[in-house]
């Protein structure tokens, strides 16, 4: 094989490398109140083999024990775990973040839980793992913001579209609190303002999507 060959075969392979890569590596949902049905929603959408990781961070009562992995796992064909400090996210699986911990993600792409102190008032919070995930992934990046109470994830989304991500929010007429999605909105960081049945088939046309 001469040299020109050797080039073009080179330029081959990376082009099919870079086919065979998602337009995003990550997407983070955010939800508080009514947050259990729109999760359910959403991830019931998302197709098995989808490519990229997923992590959710849902309100909950701190000193109980969670069954969001267990309700959510029956309604998703993807696999869905609970984040634990130090595991590596993967592609195609859904992680919930434990009640009372906020769940970050590292730049080497893995998860560090603490129990620093309340954001919004909230542990887990939106914000913290929207700034983590902009920090870690960048462009990279989806964030979405579901029905809930307060204010948390709006300024997390304004990290992630500083650094390239995107932002989706549920709408009005979909949610049945709509204070979360409200304050992503009025930042003017929101790409995408959707019905709720109609942001996992958005999520799967951006992730899908050679850049």
């Amino acid at each position: 094989m001469n040299a020109s060959t050797a080039d073009e075969t080179s330029r081959s392979h990376e082009a099919v490398d870079r086919l065979k890569q998602p337009a995003f590596e990550l997407v983070a949902l955010a939800a508080s109140a009514g947050g259990l049905n729109a999760l359910s929603q959403v991830l019931s959408g998302l197709p098995a083999g989808f490519p990229a990781a997923t992590v959710v961070v849902q309100h909950l009562a701190p000193n109980h024990r969670s069954l969001m992995v267990d309700i959510l796992a029956r309604r998703t064909v993807l696999p869905v775990q609970a984040a634990q400090q130090g595991d590596r996210l993967c592609p195609g699986v859904i992680y919930i973040a434990p009640p009372n911990y906020h769940t970050l993600v590292k730049p080497d792409g893995t998860f560090n839980l603490t129990q620093s102190a309340r954001v919004r008032f909230v542990r887990p919070s939106a914000d913290s793992l929207f700034e983590s995930v902009a920090a870690s992934y960048g462009k990279r990046a989806i964030a979405v913001v579901l029905t809930g109470t307060g204010k948390d994830g709006s300024t997390g989304i304004q990290a992630i579209k500083q650094q390239g991500g995107l932002v989706i929010a549920q709408d009005q007429a979909t949610a049945q609190f709509f204070s979360m999605p409200e304050a992503a909105i009025r930042t003017g960081m929101v790409d995408f303002v959707l019905p709720l049945a109609e942001i996992s088939t958005k999520l799967i046309a951006l992730v899908e999507t050679n850049p």
